[in-house]
C-alpha cells in the first residue's frame, strides 16, 4: 500500500492591500514521492522588511524545486536543513524576511521543518495537537516579534520533529493571522464541524477575519486516507529477517526462477545463473550459509540491490523487480559481453579512439554515481562489462558506499591495492575523488598494461611520489592526454580533478584538438640510424683532434 493524501489550501490578503503569505503543494511522480515524499509549505513574509512577499513567494519556490534535486539517498532533515541554510544566507544577503513551516510525507511518517510563528498541529479523533513552537519573545510589550525567522540571523536554527502517521488524521498549517485570533477552541470546533477539506481551510481563513484578524491569513490542511510503506532503513531491517534461499541445483525452479547453474561462489557472497520464463538469463546473488548469522550482512546485500535500481539506467545492469520474494537475495540483468580486463587480455593496449570512447563512458557512468551520492570503491577492469551491445556497464557494487547509510567499519579497505587511492591508504573517508583515481589507474592500465605508481600488494609499504607518465610506455599518446592522465593520478586529491564532469568536459575539449599521435623524436623512431650517426660524429671529432695535434 502507498502513502495516499487529500490536500486542500486557502489563502487571502483580508485588509491589507498585499498577501505576504505563501503555500506550496507539490505532489511529485510515485517513484520520486516513494523516495523524497511529498512537501507541503506555509511560509509568511515579514512586513518590516524589504519585500514579505518576495521572501516568502522565493523561500518557497527554491524549496520545491531543489529538495527533489537532492540526492536521494539523502535523509528528508539533511536535505531541508542544507537547502533552508542556503536560502536563509540569500535573503539576509538581500534583507529579507520570512518565516517557515514545511511538512514532507513519506511512508509511514511525517518530517517538519519550522522557524517563525506559523503553527502547525495534528488533529485526529476529535484531539488537536499543536507540534510547532512560536519563535517570538513572550514579553507582553514585545507580542508577536520574532526571535527566530529566515534571513533574521547569519546562522538560523531550524526546529525538526519527526513522528509516525495515522491513518484518518489531518494535518493543519496556518499562518498567525489566523490562529492568533481563533487561537486552539476556535481551531477546534471548525475542524470539528467541517468535513470537507476544502471548505474547511476557507471557514478557517474567513473565521479568523470575521473575528477581526487584520493580518493576511493562510491555511492548508491534509488528511492522511492510507499510510504507506516504511522508509528504506525499515525495509531493509524488515527483509534481512527472511531466510537464505536453500541450496540451488540446476533444473530447479525457485520463486518462478530457472536456475541454470551456480557461476561463482566465495566466502562473500554466492552467484546463481537463472532464467524467467521467457529465457532471458539473470544472475541471482545471495549470501553463502556461513554468513546466515552474520551482523549487517543481510542489510548489505539488499542496500547493494537498492545501488542498482537508484543508478538504473544504461551503464548499470537492471535489478529485477521481485513482488513475491520470501528470500534473502536479489536478481540483476546478466548481459552478453566481455570484461575490459578479457578484452585487454586478447587485445593488449587498447587503440587511441577505443580507448577514448571507453573513457567518455566510464566518466559518464562514474559521475552519475556520485550525483546519486554513491561511492562505488571497486572500479577496475573486471568490474567493467562491455557489452555486446556496444554499452559499457558498472558491474559489482558489494563495496558500494552511501554517506548515511553505509556503515564503515575501522581500519577497513576494501578494494584492490594497485587501485586504491594513496589517501584511502592513510584513513580517509570514502569520497568520489578514490572513485575518479580508480577510472584513472582503470584507464592507464587499458592504455599502458603497467600502474602509474607499480602494482601494489595488500601488505606491501606504499610509497606514492610523481606518477610515470602513460607516454613512457605510449609514445603515439598526444601530449593533452598525458597531460590529463598525470593530473587524474595525482596523490594529492587536491591537485586532481574535483569531479567527473570537469575531467569529462575536458576530455571533450581535447577531442576537438584531435586524437592525431604527438611527433615522435628521431631517436624513437630510428634508434638504430641515431646511434650509428652519433658514433661516426664522434669519431670524426677524434680523427679531426689527432690530425690537430700531430700537425
Amino acid at each position: 500500500m502507498t502513502l495516499q493524501l487529500s490536500c486542500a489550501q486557502f489563502s487571502a490578503s483580508g485588509p491589507r492591500s498585499e498577501n505576504q503569505d505563501a503555500l506550496r503543494l507539490v505532489t511529485p511522480v510515485p517513484t520520486l514521492a516513494a523516495s523524497k515524499g511529498y512537501l507541503f509549505a506555509l511560509a509568511d513574509g515579514v512586513s518590516q522588511c524589504a519585500d514579505g512577499a518576495l521572501a516568502a513567494q522565493s523561500t518557497l519556490q527554491a524549496l520545491a524545486l531543489d529538495y527533489y534535486a537532492t540526492p536521494e539517498t539523502w535523509s528528508i532533515v539533511q536535505a531541508l536543513d542544507k537547502l533552508l541554510l542556503a536560502q536563509n544566507r540569500w535573503l539576509l544577503a538581500n534583507g529579507l524576511l520570512t518565516t517557515l513551516s514545511a511538512l514532507v510525507l513519506r511512508g509511514r511518517r511525517f518530517t517538519l521543518a519550522h522557524v517563525g510563528d506559523c503553527r502547525v498541529y495534528r488533529w485526529h479523533a476529535g484531539h488537536l495537537q499543536r507540534i510547532s513552537e512560536d519563535h517570538v519573545w513572550e514579553q507582553p510589550d514585545m507580542n508577536h516579534v520574532l526571535k527566530r525567522a529566515l534571513g533574521l540571523d547569519q546562522y538560523v536554527v531550524m526546529d525538526y520533529l519527526d513522528g509516525e502517521l495515522r491513518e484518518g488524521e489531518r494535518l493543519l498549517l496556518v499562518s498567525d493571522g489566523v490562529w492568533a485570533t481563533l487561537g486552539d477552541p476556535g481551531i477546534r470546533s471548525i475542524l470539528s464541524d467541517t468535513d470537507d477539506l476544502q471548505a474547511c481551510t476557507r471557514a478557517l481563513v474567513s473565521a479568523a477575519h470575521l473575528a477581526g484578524s487584520q493580518d493576511n491569513a493562510s491555511a492548508l490542511l491534509l488528511q492522511v486516507d492510507s499510510v504507506g510503506h516504511d522508509d528504506l532503513g525499515d525495509t531493509l531491517r524488515q527483509l534481512q529477517q527472511w531466510p537464505l534461499p536453500p541450496p540451488l541445483k540446476p533444473g530447479q525452479r525457485f520463486e518462478g526462477w530457472q536456475v541454470q547453474s551456480v557461476l561463482a561462489q566465495s566466502r562473500q557472497s554466492l552467484l546463481y545463473r537463472v532464467s524467467d520464463d521467457s529465457g532471458q538469463p539473470w544472475l541471482l546473488k545471495t549470501l553463502p550459509a556461513s554468513r546466515a548469522d552474520e551482523d549487517g550482512a543481510g542489510q548489505a546485500l539488499l542496500l547493494e540491490e537498492w545501488f542498482l535500481r537508484r543508478v538504473a539506467g544504461r551503464h548499470f545492469p537492471e535489478a529485477a523487480p521481485l513482488p513475491e520474494r520470501q528470500h534473502l537475495y536479489y536478481l540483476m540483468r546478466q548481459y552478453p559481453g566481455r570484461t575490459l580486463d578479457k578484452l585487454f587480455a586478447v587485445t593488449g593496449p587498447l587503440p587511441l579512439v577505443q580507448w577514448q570512447d571507453l573513457a567518455t563512458r566510464l566518466l559518464r557512468a562514474t559521475g552519475l554515481l556520485h550525483r546519486r551520492n554513491i561511492i562505488h570503491r571497486d572500479i577496475k577492469p573486471e568490474n567493467l562489462l562491455l557489452g555486446d551491445d556496444g554499452e559499457l556497464r558498472v558491474l559489482d557494487f558489494g563495496l558500494a558506499f552511501c554517506p548515511g547509510l553505509s556503515s564503515r567499519i575501522p581500519g577497513d579497505l576494501p578494494g584492490t591495492p594497485s587501485f586504491i587511492a594513496p589517501e584511502a591508504f592513510q584513513g580517509a573517508d570514502p569520497a568520489p575523488a578514490q572513485d575518479l583515481y580508480a577510472v584513472a589507474v582503470t584507464l592507464y592500465y587499458l592504455l599502458t598494461g603497467q600502474y602509474p605508481y607499480g602494482e601494489i600488494e595488500a601488505f606491501q609499504h606504499r610509497r606514492f611520489t610523481t606518477p610515470i607518465p602513460a607516454s613512457r610506455y605510449r609514445p603515439d599518446l598526444p601530449d593533452w592526454l598525458n597531460d590529463q592522465l598525470t593530473q587524474a593520478l595525482q596523490a594529492d586529491p587536491q591537485q586532481r580533478f574535483e569531479t567527473a564532469e570537469q575531467w569529462l568536459l575536458e576530455l571533450e575539449q581535447g577531442e576537438h584538438r584531435s586524437v592525431t599521435p604527438r611527433p615522435r623524436p628521431w631517436l624513437e623512431r630510428e634508434p638504430i640510424k641515431v646511434w650509428r650517426t652519433l658514433a661516426l660524429l664522434s669519431l670524426l671529432g677524434n680523427l679531426t683532434a689527432f690530425i690537430v695535434m700531430v700537425m
